[in-house]
């Protein structure tokens, strides 16, 4: 279930705080066409609005001739998107989602729309990690969902070529009737927690375990950038007994075989359903914010249908089921400006004290390259 870096400057929404101000499967349908056009005599593969189709009733007629949509790397545990899929399916019945390689990278997403390029297979959208979204900009179509001017400016590309969706904080969730409440990053390496700490996949390929270690590494007064104290803080994990090399899934929460888990504060806080004694902490000292990015692909086989999913996505009903699932939706703000917002599912949000940090592109950088080249070493 784990998943590369999310990572946007500006400002993160969090219940109970003002908004923070941040530094900076089923086969393949065969029944769509790159070449789908609505009564406003626009190809849906250029149309950088649902205005070019002429309006969001051909945009929805354009998508509803295609008939299929293929979405890819979108575990239905993952901010709630087994919800978002069924509800956009039951909105468009005519639609048919194919949902392909659910517990995929973001790499994963690339590296499939490069090798089926020109197939009806090929995946129409993107949900992506900041490093590899911001390095491949140029497999995006630009569109701008209705809602765009809702988004803040450091959330998204002035030209729709990407825009971030939702959102969290890096944090530990944790059994209570298993372990005590750590209250701190280094309470983790005592003896009450041996054998039961689990990352949320490797690092050097899930940005989830990416971050959790610029947590760990900020928490041992390191930095985002700098992953030579969070890399040493494993390693003594490792050598206490205490880290679990099992990528952690809900299954594996619920049958207690990782009672401890680093990960995105909207993964941890979804598994309280499942295991009711599931707490989450944040650790005030290393409070590491990130932000997924949504993309249309470029040479999408169903253009119309990767809009109208955009235009969903991005919608008041899109944005309450990502908040739902514990994320913090990009138009937090503007929702509850508006009274849009669904007020209880924000009051459930995990607490957050402290100042956010969010990784810059520099600091991914510098990560990655520390470690390609230590933690199999140090770690494993």
């Amino acid at each position: 279930m784990s998943r590369p870096l999310g990572r946007r400057a500006g400002a993160l929404a969090a219940a109970g705080l003002t908004a923070l101000a941040l530094a900076a499967c089923s086969p393949p349908s065969e029944g769509g066409s790159g070449d789908s056009a609505s009564s406003g005599g626009s190809s849906a593969a250029t149309a950088t609005s649902a205005a070019d189709l002429g309006g969001m009733d051909a945009l929805v007629a354009a998508a509803k001739k295609e008939g299929a949509l293929n979405v890819i790397a979108l575990p239905p545990d993952w901010a709630n998107y087994g919800e978002v899929i069924k509800a956009f399916q039951a909105k468009y019945p005519d639609i048919k989602i194919t949902s392909d390689q659910p517990d995929a990278s973001s790499a994963d997403e690339i590296a499939t729309a490069k090798r089926l390029k020109g197939q009806s297979g090929a995946p129409d959208v993107f949900d992506l990690g900041a490093a590899v979204a911001l390095a491949n900009t140029d497999m995006y179509a630009k569109y701008k969902v209705s809602t765009f001017d809702d988004i803040p400016a450091d959330f998204k590309d002035a030209d729709g070529t990407w825009v971030n969706d939702y959102g969290g904080y890096m944090s530990i969730g944790y059994d209570s009737a298993k372990v005590p409440a750590p209250t701190s990053v280094q309470d983790l390496l005592g003896a009450d927690f041996k054998g039961k700490v689990a990352l949320n996949g490797n690092p050097t390929e899930a940005g989830a375990a990416f971050a959790g270690v610029q947590m760990v590494s900020i928490a041992e007064g390191g930095s985002a950038g700098d992953l030579t104290k969070g890399v040493d803080f494993f390693k003594q994990l490792k050598a206490a007994g205490n880290f679990l090399p099992v990528d952690p899934t809900p299954a594996t929460v619920e049958s207690g075989q990782t009672p401890v888990v680093i990960d995105w504060d909207y993964l941890n806080a979804s598994l309280s359903a499942k295991v009711p004694t599931w707490k989450v902490f944040v650790p005030k000292e290393a409070v590491v914010a990130g932000y997924y990015y949504q993309a249309i692909n470029v040479d999408a086989p169903h253009p119309a249908a990767a809009r109208l999913w955009q235009e969903f996505l991005y919608s008041d009903e899109g944005q309450n089921l990502w908040l739902k699932g514990g994320a913090r939706p990009v138009r937090f703000d503007a929702m509850k400006t508006a009274g849009t917002l669904d007020a209880d599912a924000a009051a459930k949000l995990p607490a957050v004290e402290g100042t956010p940090v969010v990784p810059t592109q520099a600091d991914s950088d510098s990560g990655k390259k520390y470690l390609a080249d230590n933690w199999a070493n140090a770690v494993g």
